[in-house]
């Protein structure tokens, strides 16, 4: 999906303040940003790494880690040092964790400032966010939510979850810190969507955005993508995180199809055919195959494997890079061009070759311009 100009179409992004998380911008008109979060004993830090590893390897532009205790503070440090990605430092419940966490090199602190104690204790943690120059977001989550917020019914609702967003701000605010970026999340999606919608009509804090408790797998997937894309096409949400009961590396792929698929971030997507009875070949390993190799690639490509005789040849040509399969053969398309006809098992590598020369031709084109 592109414009007229053949620059990528986007949503209407919401106006926000900037926050640097490291090297990374949120809000201020920055693209947004993925985030995951490390699921082993912080304490081991070659683990928590590997994992940090693999998160930033798969797209992650910010890690958080939880840091539930002091003893954790000096792990969380070497790995805040020898990380590839900023690390944010989850605190929660005990002050001073935070506040060491701030001075062992955290990016960005998460806190909950309704269980870390009172304005003393919350202004000691402010200071030492604000000596180290860096930001904090304040997560409200409807699992905590305050118990003068609920509604008539005694149930969570997405204005009481917005007023605790805001008069959450407004206590960092009267302590002296602006800094800030702000996570509203429930497990529903349409209450996430409607407390994001109150909050942002209030604020210009950058949001970082997710379906808490989502679950695991394709159900978890569909289910945050069903609330992150309804908020990001409404232009809200500057960072997101993907909750799954899965490895952190599978939360970031989902992120970042999700922002390729609304063109909120460049890379190669593929589109295949479902197939149906017309298909002669077997088509499910070769799209997979595709897929996995496209990760080699990091451009704005659209690559096509089909299988139908009907459409197939049409909407290969329609893409960037594309393949056309039949009874032990397939057809290569490239520019809408038909280019040769190759055996089924050649088929990936043949498609491959041509979405290589595409995106080096077009590196090419940009580097000249």
């Amino acid at each position: 999906m592109s414009s007229d100009d053949g620059s990528p179409a986007c949503w209407p992004r919401r106006d926000t303040r900037p926050v640097a998380v490291g090297d990374v911008q949120i809000g201020g008109g920055a693209p947004v940003s993925v985030q995951t979060m490390t699921k082993t004993d912080t304490r081991d830090v070659e683990a928590t790494l590997a994992q940090v590893g693999r998160a930033a390897d798969a797209g992650a532009e910010i890690v958080r880690i939880a840091v539930p205790s002091l003893d954790a503070v000096e792990a969380f440090g070497q790995i805040a040092t020898q990380s590839p990605a900023p690390i944010v430092a989850d605190v929660h419940f005990d002050y001073r964790i935070a506040v060491e966490c701030a001075r062992a090199g955290a990016a960005k602190l998460r806190i909950n400032p309704g269980n870390i104690g009172d304005d003393e204790r919350l202004a000691a943690v402010i200071a030492a966010a604000t000596d180290a120059g860096i930001p904090i977001r304040v997560g409200v989550n409807s699992g905590s939510l305050e118990k003068d917020l609920l509604g008539s019914d005694g149930r969570v609702t997405a204005e009481g979850l917005a007023e605790s967003a805001s008069r959450t701000v407004a206590r960092m605010n009267r302590l002296g810190f602006e800094d800030l970026v702000v996570a509203i999340k429930a497990p529903e999606v349409p209450m996430t969507v409607a407390a994001n919608r109150e909050f942002a009509g209030r604020s210009d804090l950058p949001l970082h955005l997710g379906i808490t408790e989502a679950g695991f797998g394709c159900a978890a997937a569909v289910k945050s993508a069903a609330g992150l894309a309804i908020l990001l096409a409404d232009g809200i949400g500057d960072t997101i995180r993907v909750s799954m009961t899965d490895p952190p590396e599978d939360e970031v792929e989902v992120g970042v199809l999700l922002l390729r698929s609304l063109d909120l971030r460049e890379g190669p997507w593929l589109t295949s055919c479902p197939t149906c009875g017309r298909c002669q070949v077997d088509l499910p390993p070769i799209a997979r195959e595709a897929a996995k190799r496209l990760h080699e690639l990091d451009a704005p490509l659209t690559v096509a494997v089909m299988g139908c005789e009907v459409n197939g040849p049409g909407e290969a040509r329609q893409a960037d890079v594309g393949l056309a399969a039949g009874r032990g053969r397939a057809v290569i398309f490239a520019a809408g061009e038909q280019l040769r006809t190759v055996p089924i098992e050649r088929a990936v590598d043949e498609l491959m070759i041509e979405a290589r020369r595409v995106a080096d031709e077009r590196a090419g084109a940009d580097n000249r311009d």
